[in-house]
Protein backbone atom coordinates (compact mmCIF):
# COMPACT_ATOMS: atom_id res chain seq x y z
CA UNK A 1 0.00 0.00 0.00
CA UNK A 2 0.98 3.36 -0.72
CA UNK A 3 0.87 6.43 1.13
CA UNK A 4 0.53 10.03 -0.07
CA UNK A 5 1.26 12.72 2.61
CA UNK A 6 0.62 16.52 0.72
CA UNK A 7 2.11 19.65 2.98
CA UNK A 8 1.67 22.75 2.32
CA UNK A 9 4.48 25.13 3.22
CA UNK A 10 2.34 28.11 4.54
CA UNK A 11 -1.45 27.17 4.94
CA UNK A 12 -3.93 27.35 2.28
CA UNK A 13 -4.69 30.98 1.41
CA UNK A 14 -2.91 33.00 -1.26
CA UNK A 15 -2.98 36.28 -3.22
CA UNK A 16 -3.78 35.92 -6.71
CA UNK A 17 0.22 36.49 -8.62
CA UNK A 18 1.65 34.52 -5.11
CA UNK A 19 3.31 31.00 -5.60
CA UNK A 20 2.55 27.92 -3.94
CA UNK A 21 5.16 25.95 -2.10
CA UNK A 22 4.06 21.94 -1.50
CA UNK A 23 5.88 18.94 -0.69
CA UNK A 24 4.76 15.36 -1.65
CA UNK A 25 6.27 12.45 0.51
CA UNK A 26 5.74 8.54 -0.89
CA UNK A 27 5.69 6.48 1.64
CA UNK A 28 5.45 2.30 1.10
CA UNK A 29 3.89 1.31 3.95
CA UNK A 30 3.24 -2.56 2.85
CA UNK A 31 0.58 -5.20 4.25
CA UNK A 32 -0.19 -7.94 5.26
CA UNK A 33 -0.11 -10.04 2.33
CA UNK A 34 3.23 -9.06 0.89
CA UNK A 35 6.09 -6.98 3.01
CA UNK A 36 9.05 -8.04 0.99
CA UNK A 37 8.14 -7.03 -2.67
CA UNK A 38 8.81 -3.48 -3.71
CA UNK A 39 5.53 -1.42 -5.30
CA UNK A 40 6.14 0.57 -8.36
CA UNK A 41 4.56 4.25 -9.10
CA UNK A 42 4.00 4.31 -12.30
CA UNK A 43 3.71 8.52 -12.20
CA UNK A 44 2.43 11.52 -10.50
CA UNK A 45 1.01 14.50 -11.73
CA UNK A 46 0.01 18.04 -9.96
CA UNK A 47 -2.09 20.61 -11.61
CA UNK A 48 -4.36 23.73 -10.43
CA UNK A 49 -7.55 23.94 -11.18
CA UNK A 50 -10.59 26.72 -10.82
CA UNK A 51 -13.96 25.56 -10.74
CA UNK A 52 -16.88 27.68 -11.37
CA UNK A 53 -20.58 25.77 -9.91
CA UNK A 54 -24.01 28.21 -10.84
CA UNK A 55 -27.15 27.55 -9.17
CA UNK A 56 -29.18 26.69 -12.55
CA UNK A 57 -32.49 28.63 -10.90
CA UNK A 58 -30.84 31.81 -10.68
CA UNK A 59 -28.23 31.77 -13.66
CA UNK A 60 -27.91 31.12 -17.14
CA UNK A 61 -24.59 31.03 -19.04
CA UNK A 62 -24.90 32.41 -22.31
CA UNK A 63 -22.77 30.88 -25.19
CA UNK A 64 -20.40 33.75 -25.54
CA UNK A 65 -19.67 33.02 -21.55
CA UNK A 66 -19.19 29.28 -22.53
CA UNK A 67 -16.67 29.59 -24.36
CA UNK A 68 -14.23 30.73 -21.80
CA UNK A 69 -15.17 27.52 -19.86
CA UNK A 70 -15.16 23.65 -20.37
CA UNK A 71 -17.79 21.80 -19.00
CA UNK A 72 -16.75 18.39 -17.11
CA UNK A 73 -18.14 15.42 -17.54
CA UNK A 74 -17.48 11.87 -15.95
CA UNK A 75 -14.65 9.99 -18.02
CA UNK A 76 -15.35 6.69 -16.18
CA UNK A 77 -11.86 4.25 -15.98
CA UNK A 78 -8.69 5.75 -17.21
CA UNK A 79 -5.82 5.44 -17.21
CA UNK A 80 -4.87 9.00 -18.21
CA UNK A 81 -4.78 12.22 -15.25
CA UNK A 82 -8.14 13.61 -15.76
CA UNK A 83 -8.12 15.92 -12.63
CA UNK A 84 -11.43 17.32 -13.37
CA UNK A 85 -12.91 14.07 -12.76
CA UNK A 86 -16.34 13.92 -10.76
CA UNK A 87 -15.74 17.80 -10.52
CA UNK A 88 -19.17 20.20 -10.37
CA UNK A 89 -19.02 23.20 -12.58
CA UNK A 90 -17.17 24.23 -15.37
CA UNK A 91 -13.45 24.93 -15.73
CA UNK A 92 -11.88 28.90 -15.54
CA UNK A 93 -8.53 28.08 -14.88
CA UNK A 94 -5.97 25.30 -15.24
CA UNK A 95 -2.39 25.44 -14.99
CA UNK A 96 -0.16 23.42 -17.48
CA UNK A 97 0.67 19.68 -15.77
CA UNK A 98 3.52 19.24 -14.06
CA UNK A 99 5.41 15.86 -13.90
CA UNK A 100 6.32 14.85 -10.32
CA UNK A 101 7.97 11.30 -11.17
CA UNK A 102 7.72 8.41 -13.75
CA UNK A 103 8.39 4.60 -12.49
CA UNK A 104 9.31 4.94 -9.02
CA UNK A 105 10.11 1.84 -6.95
CA UNK A 106 9.78 1.87 -3.23
CA UNK A 107 10.43 -0.95 -0.65
CA UNK A 108 8.18 -1.53 2.27
CA UNK A 109 9.19 1.28 4.54
CA UNK A 110 10.93 3.73 2.12
CA UNK A 111 9.62 7.01 1.25
CA UNK A 112 10.29 9.52 -1.37
CA UNK A 113 9.89 13.34 -0.77
CA UNK A 114 9.11 15.42 -4.07
CA UNK A 115 8.67 19.37 -3.64
CA UNK A 116 7.23 21.65 -6.32
CA UNK A 117 5.65 24.88 -6.82
CA UNK A 118 2.79 26.53 -8.37
CA UNK A 119 2.31 30.06 -9.41
CA UNK A 120 -1.60 31.52 -9.20
CA UNK A 121 -2.32 33.82 -12.04
CA UNK A 122 -2.14 37.69 -11.53
CA UNK A 123 -5.77 37.84 -13.65
CA UNK A 124 -7.58 35.03 -12.05
CA UNK A 125 -10.79 35.50 -9.87
CA UNK A 126 -10.93 35.35 -6.04
CA UNK A 127 -12.13 32.54 -4.24
CA UNK A 128 -16.21 32.88 -3.58
CA UNK A 129 -19.05 30.95 -2.24
CA UNK A 130 -22.76 33.13 -3.04
CA UNK A 131 -26.37 32.34 -3.58
CA UNK A 132 -25.69 32.52 -7.79
CA UNK A 133 -22.43 31.10 -7.98
CA UNK A 134 -19.21 29.67 -6.44
CA UNK A 135 -15.49 29.68 -7.47
CA UNK A 136 -13.51 27.51 -5.69
CA UNK A 137 -9.67 26.25 -6.01
CA UNK A 138 -8.26 23.03 -6.09
CA UNK A 139 -4.39 21.80 -6.44
CA UNK A 140 -5.55 18.40 -7.86
CA UNK A 141 -2.68 15.82 -7.09
CA UNK A 142 -3.09 12.45 -9.42
CA UNK A 143 -0.88 9.08 -9.06
CA UNK A 144 -0.67 5.44 -10.38
CA UNK A 145 0.25 1.69 -9.54
CA UNK A 146 1.10 -0.19 -12.10
CA UNK A 147 -1.82 -2.09 -13.38
CA UNK A 148 -4.36 0.01 -11.40
CA UNK A 149 -6.54 3.10 -11.79
CA UNK A 150 -5.52 6.71 -10.88
CA UNK A 151 -6.22 8.06 -7.69
CA UNK A 152 -6.94 11.88 -7.45
CA UNK A 153 -5.83 13.97 -4.27
CA UNK A 154 -7.52 17.02 -3.97
CA UNK A 155 -6.31 19.69 -2.07
CA UNK A 156 -8.22 23.21 -1.66
CA UNK A 157 -6.93 26.73 -1.37
CA UNK A 158 -8.61 30.09 -1.07
CA UNK A 159 -7.35 32.56 -3.34
CA UNK A 160 -7.62 36.57 -2.39
CA UNK A 161 -7.54 39.62 -5.37
CA UNK A 162 -5.54 42.71 -4.50
CA UNK A 163 -6.31 44.65 -8.11
CA UNK A 164 -3.83 46.41 -9.62
CA UNK A 165 -1.10 44.49 -7.63
CA UNK A 166 1.17 43.63 -10.42
CA UNK A 167 0.96 47.04 -11.77
CA UNK A 168 2.52 48.73 -8.92
CA UNK A 169 5.00 45.51 -8.52
CA UNK A 170 6.87 46.62 -11.91
CA UNK A 171 6.65 50.24 -10.95
CA UNK A 172 8.37 50.18 -7.79
CA UNK A 173 10.97 47.44 -9.77
CA UNK A 174 12.11 50.77 -11.81
CA UNK A 175 12.41 53.32 -9.26
CA UNK A 176 16.09 53.18 -7.95
CA UNK A 177 16.85 53.16 -4.32
CA UNK A 178 20.18 55.21 -5.16
CA UNK A 179 20.77 56.37 -8.65
CA UNK A 180 24.40 56.89 -7.40
CA UNK A 181 25.08 53.50 -6.92
CA UNK A 182 24.45 50.63 -9.48
CA UNK A 183 22.82 47.83 -7.83
CA UNK A 184 20.89 44.59 -8.73
CA UNK A 185 17.65 44.91 -7.96
CA UNK A 186 15.43 41.88 -7.07
CA UNK A 187 11.38 41.28 -8.10
CA UNK A 188 10.14 43.19 -5.01
CA UNK A 189 8.19 40.85 -2.60
CA UNK A 190 4.55 40.37 -2.97
CA UNK A 191 3.54 39.74 -0.30
CA UNK A 192 5.17 43.09 0.96
CA UNK A 193 4.14 45.14 -1.45
CA UNK A 194 0.04 44.22 -1.21
CA UNK A 195 0.72 44.70 2.69
CA UNK A 196 1.65 48.21 1.89
CA UNK A 197 -0.96 48.85 -0.83
CA UNK A 198 -3.82 47.66 1.32
CA UNK A 199 -2.22 49.45 4.33
CA UNK A 200 -2.20 52.55 2.26
CA UNK A 201 -5.99 52.04 1.61
CA UNK A 202 -7.09 51.17 4.54
CA UNK A 203 -5.75 53.72 6.86
CA UNK A 204 -6.81 56.74 5.54
CA UNK A 205 -9.24 58.44 7.95
CA UNK A 206 -11.69 60.40 5.87
CA UNK A 207 -14.69 61.22 8.08
CA UNK A 208 -17.71 61.34 6.02
CA UNK A 209 -20.43 63.01 7.68
CA UNK A 210 -23.83 61.90 6.34
CA UNK A 211 -27.38 63.80 7.44
CA UNK A 212 -30.31 61.19 8.18
CA UNK A 213 -34.18 62.83 7.24
CA UNK A 214 -36.90 61.14 6.21
CA UNK A 215 -40.44 63.58 4.96
CA UNK A 216 -41.09 64.47 8.47
CA UNK A 217 -37.66 66.03 8.77
CA UNK A 218 -34.00 65.72 10.25
CA UNK A 219 -33.22 62.74 11.84
CA UNK A 220 -29.65 62.71 13.12
CA UNK A 221 -26.25 62.99 11.48
CA UNK A 222 -24.05 59.73 10.94
CA UNK A 223 -20.26 59.93 10.48
CA UNK A 224 -18.56 57.08 9.19
CA UNK A 225 -14.57 56.90 10.16
CA UNK A 226 -13.97 55.15 6.74
CA UNK A 227 -15.37 53.98 3.85
CA UNK A 228 -12.73 51.31 3.00
CA UNK A 229 -11.85 48.38 5.36
CA UNK A 230 -10.22 44.83 5.28
CA UNK A 231 -11.96 41.57 5.88
CA UNK A 232 -11.30 41.19 9.78
CA UNK A 233 -11.40 44.20 10.72
CA UNK A 234 -14.51 46.40 12.74
CA UNK A 235 -16.52 49.36 11.00
CA UNK A 236 -17.00 52.49 13.18
CA UNK A 237 -19.34 54.95 12.95
CA UNK A 238 -21.06 57.08 15.37
CA UNK A 239 -24.78 58.36 15.38
CA UNK A 240 -25.63 61.99 16.72
CA UNK A 241 -29.33 63.04 17.31
CA UNK A 242 -28.40 66.09 18.91
CA UNK A 243 -30.12 68.15 16.43
CA UNK A 244 -33.07 66.31 14.59
CA UNK A 245 -35.93 66.90 14.65
CA UNK A 246 -37.90 63.58 14.20
CA UNK A 247 -37.50 61.36 17.34
CA UNK A 248 -35.65 58.45 16.33
CA UNK A 249 -36.47 55.04 18.68
CA UNK A 250 -34.42 52.62 17.08
CA UNK A 251 -32.21 51.86 14.45
CA UNK A 252 -30.08 48.73 12.88
CA UNK A 253 -26.70 48.65 10.96
CA UNK A 254 -26.33 45.51 9.07
CA UNK A 255 -23.08 44.35 6.67
CA UNK A 256 -24.65 43.14 3.96
CA UNK A 257 -23.26 42.00 0.16
CA UNK A 258 -25.09 42.54 -2.59
CA UNK A 259 -24.85 39.85 -5.97
CA UNK A 260 -25.76 41.24 -9.23
CA UNK A 261 -25.42 39.05 -12.05
CA UNK A 262 -25.11 40.31 -15.61
CA UNK A 263 -28.09 40.96 -17.51
CA UNK A 264 -27.44 38.04 -20.01
CA UNK A 265 -26.66 35.76 -17.21
CA UNK A 266 -30.29 36.09 -15.22
CA UNK A 267 -32.63 33.81 -15.58
CA UNK A 268 -35.31 35.58 -15.18
CA UNK A 269 -35.59 39.55 -15.62
CA UNK A 270 -37.87 39.85 -12.18
CA UNK A 271 -35.81 38.00 -9.76
CA UNK A 272 -33.08 40.94 -8.48
CA UNK A 273 -30.04 40.93 -6.96
CA UNK A 274 -29.10 38.06 -3.76
CA UNK A 275 -28.49 40.13 -0.74
CA UNK A 276 -26.60 38.58 2.04
CA UNK A 277 -26.67 40.05 5.46
CA UNK A 278 -23.74 39.48 8.22
CA UNK A 279 -23.47 41.31 11.21
CA UNK A 280 -25.75 43.21 12.72
CA UNK A 281 -25.91 46.05 15.27
CA UNK A 282 -29.29 47.30 17.15
CA UNK A 283 -29.69 49.90 19.13
CA UNK A 284 -32.26 51.79 20.94
CA UNK A 285 -31.98 55.52 20.32
CA UNK A 286 -34.73 57.53 21.94
CA UNK A 287 -33.68 60.62 23.59
CA UNK A 288 -30.00 59.66 22.85
CA UNK A 289 -28.06 62.22 22.01
CA UNK A 290 -25.33 60.34 20.44
CA UNK A 291 -24.42 56.54 20.15
CA UNK A 292 -21.18 54.24 18.29
CA UNK A 293 -21.66 51.17 15.74
CA UNK A 294 -19.04 48.86 16.14
CA UNK A 295 -19.57 46.20 12.83
CA UNK A 296 -17.06 43.40 12.33
CA UNK A 297 -16.13 42.43 9.39
CA UNK A 298 -16.02 38.26 9.29
CA UNK A 299 -12.17 36.69 7.75
CA UNK A 300 -14.20 34.33 5.84
CA UNK A 301 -15.99 36.61 3.10
CA UNK A 302 -15.37 37.76 -0.29
CA UNK A 303 -14.09 41.45 -1.21
CA UNK A 304 -15.56 43.34 -3.60
CA UNK A 305 -14.74 41.90 -6.99
CA UNK A 306 -16.18 41.61 -10.96
CA UNK A 307 -16.42 39.46 -13.39
CA UNK A 308 -17.92 38.55 -17.11
CA UNK A 309 -20.99 37.04 -14.81
CA UNK A 310 -21.41 38.79 -11.49
CA UNK A 311 -20.18 41.34 -9.72
CA UNK A 312 -19.98 41.84 -5.93
CA UNK A 313 -21.10 44.92 -3.90
CA UNK A 314 -20.96 45.73 0.14
CA UNK A 315 -22.92 48.07 1.75
CA UNK A 316 -23.99 49.04 5.27
CA UNK A 317 -28.15 48.48 5.57
CA UNK A 318 -29.87 51.35 8.35
CA UNK A 319 -33.55 50.69 8.73
CA UNK A 320 -34.51 53.69 11.50
CA UNK A 321 -38.32 53.37 13.38
CA UNK A 322 -38.95 56.53 13.76
CA UNK A 323 -42.24 58.41 15.24
CA UNK A 324 -44.69 60.15 13.12
CA UNK A 325 -45.75 62.75 15.71
CA UNK A 326 -44.13 64.30 18.59
CA UNK A 327 -44.13 62.16 21.61
CA UNK A 328 -46.81 63.19 23.89
CA UNK A 329 -46.28 61.75 27.49
CA UNK A 330 -47.14 62.63 31.09
CA UNK A 331 -44.89 64.66 33.86
CA UNK A 332 -45.43 62.38 36.61
CA UNK A 333 -44.64 64.04 40.56
CA UNK A 334 -42.12 61.78 42.06
CA UNK A 335 -41.04 63.70 45.86
CA UNK A 336 -42.14 66.87 47.63
CA UNK A 337 -39.61 68.87 45.94
CA UNK A 338 -41.60 68.62 42.80
CA UNK A 339 -39.22 66.37 41.23
CA UNK A 340 -41.10 65.31 37.65
CA UNK A 341 -40.52 62.20 36.26
CA UNK A 342 -41.74 61.71 31.80
CA UNK A 343 -44.04 58.61 31.13
CA UNK A 344 -43.87 57.79 27.88
CA UNK A 345 -47.56 57.57 26.47
CA UNK A 346 -48.94 53.85 25.96
CA UNK A 347 -49.20 53.72 21.83
CA UNK A 348 -46.81 55.74 19.47
CA UNK A 349 -47.47 55.82 15.62
CA UNK A 350 -44.16 55.00 13.81
CA UNK A 351 -42.65 54.39 10.45
CA UNK A 352 -39.34 52.64 8.91
CA UNK A 353 -36.76 54.53 6.74
CA UNK A 354 -34.33 52.20 5.05
CA UNK A 355 -30.92 53.57 4.07
CA UNK A 356 -27.71 52.48 2.05
CA UNK A 357 -23.98 53.12 2.59
CA UNK A 358 -21.52 51.50 0.21
CA UNK A 359 -18.98 51.05 1.61
CA UNK A 360 -15.31 48.61 -0.26
CA UNK A 361 -14.20 45.48 1.22
CA UNK A 362 -10.34 45.09 0.54
CA UNK A 363 -8.27 41.47 1.33
CA UNK A 364 -6.08 41.09 4.24
CA UNK A 365 -3.04 39.02 4.76
CA UNK A 366 -3.15 35.66 3.60
CA UNK A 367 -1.77 34.76 6.80
CA UNK A 368 -4.91 36.35 8.88
CA UNK A 369 -7.35 35.11 6.98
CA UNK A 370 -5.97 31.54 7.48
CA UNK A 371 -8.82 29.26 9.55
CA UNK A 372 -6.39 27.43 11.73
CA UNK A 373 -9.54 24.93 12.82
CA UNK A 374 -10.44 24.47 9.17
CA UNK A 375 -7.09 24.60 7.50
CA UNK A 376 -5.79 22.09 4.93
CA UNK A 377 -2.05 22.38 5.14
CA UNK A 378 -1.42 18.35 5.35
CA UNK A 379 -3.94 15.68 3.56
CA UNK A 380 -3.67 11.57 2.89
CA UNK A 381 -4.09 9.32 0.18
CA UNK A 382 -3.59 5.57 0.61
CA UNK A 383 -4.29 3.33 -1.95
Amino acid sequence: MIEVVAKLRRGSVYFAGETIHCSLTFTNVGNAENTTEPETIAWASVQLHCFCSISETRVVLPAALMKNMTKQKDVGHTTSFVPHKDEQGHCVLQTPVKILLCDLKLAPGDSKVFKFHETIPSDTVPSYRGPSCKYSYKLTVGTQRVGELIKLLRIPIRVLVVYGLMEYQLNEDQIPSNPFIEERRTKGELLDIASDVLSTITSRRSYKNYKIANSNGLMGVFSLMKTSAKIGEDIVGVFNFADGTVPCLQYTVCLQSEEILAEECQRSSTQGNAIVSYSKHIEFCLFADQTHVILPIPLHVTPNFLTELVCLKWRLHFEFVTATSPLKGLDLETSQQSDRMWQAPGKIKTEVTSWDIPIQLLPTMPTQAENIAASHNVLMLRF
